[in-house]
């Protein structure tokens, strides 16, 4: 009796068997490492998502169009772009910010060099520009709250504007982060400005652009990130951490923060009486998923 074993020849058969199927997926392990050209396969595919299928827009900036060159050199960034002006950014907030807020205007100021923070005190922002252009501040950044959380970000370029006003989300300070560098320094960052398209878009971008000094110190390895993507604007603060000669790691230093632009306004703040060059109206803008501003 062959008891629970199997007989010699049928062992050997399953033995066969299964030397064939090692056969079999060695070959087609080797197939799927060939080229694509040599086994006459359908090229791949570019998978579909929503950025690649965005609709056109005209006002998408051409790097060489003579019109936009001479915009940006007549604009009123041009003497930052220029190196005729030095950044100097005041920092404030909406009146009586609580602790979450001021803590963030406190670490936003160690990533914008020369960057000051005054607490408002009631003062009326009307009142507070004037002041700003006496003293030779070239950006100010009022930082508002909702319920004691930053919920909002104006920003104006002084002394001839623009304006822009941002929603403001997703607030992380630097204790919030995990696996956090240490303390940002005093080093001049990289600057990075990601996928600003259009016109509107490249006005953005260079609002951000003038908030920091033209020279960065790489000696400090830090950058700071504003990437816009389907027209969200993501800011990051990291430090580069050379591993080795080949190995380059990143490391974030915070805070961090999405805004997304409400409107831009010509000139300086003006609630009342201001002139818009652009306003989100979602129900007029937003017919599209594949429809982007930036």
């Amino acid at each position: 009796s062959w008891g629970s074993s199997a007989p010699p020849a049928e062992g050997f058969v399953r033995r066969l068997q299964r030397s064939a199927a090692a056969d079999t997926l060695r070959v087609i392990k080797h197939h799927n490492r060939l080229p694509r050209q040599v086994v006459d396969a359908p090229p791949k595919a570019v998978p579909k998502t929503i950025e690649n299928q965005r609709v056109y827009d005209e006002t998408t900036v051409d790097p060489n169009d003579e019109e936009v060159a001479f915009d940006e050199a007549t604009d009123e960034f041009a003497p930052y772009f220029n190196r005729q002006t030095v950044p100097k950014i005041l920092i404030t907030t909406s009146d009586r910010p609580r602790g979450r807020t001021v803590r963030f205007c406190e670490q936003l100021a160690t990533v914008i060099p020369n960057s000051h923070v005054y607490y408002r005190r009631g003062l009326a922002l009307k009142r507070i520009i004037p002041q700003c252009i006496a003293r030779d501040f070239t950006d100010l950044i009022v930082i508002n709250e909702d319920r004691k959380i930053p919920n909002g970000l104006v920003l104006s370029h002084l002394p001839d504007g623009p304006t822009a006003h941002f929603r403001m989300s997703s607030v992380r300070l630097r204790k919030e982060i995990k696996r956090k560098g240490k303390e940002p320094t005093e080093h001049v960052p990289e600057v990075i400005l990601n996928n600003f398209t259009t016109r509107l878009g490249h006005s953005i971008g260079r609002m951000f652009a003038a908030l920091f000094p033209h020279d960065p110190q790489f000696i400090g390895r830090q950058v700071a990130t504003f990437h816009n993507q389907r027209d969200y604007i993501f800011f990051r603060f990291h430090r580069y951490i050379f591993k080795s000669e080949k190995k380059v790691g990143i490391q974030e230093l915070g805070p961090r923060f999405t805004l997304k632009l409400r409107s831009l306004q010509k000139g300086t703040f003006d609630s009342k009486f201001g002139e818009y060059e652009w306003i989100h109206k979602r129900r007029e803008m937003d017919t599209s998923r594949r429809k982007f501003h930036l």
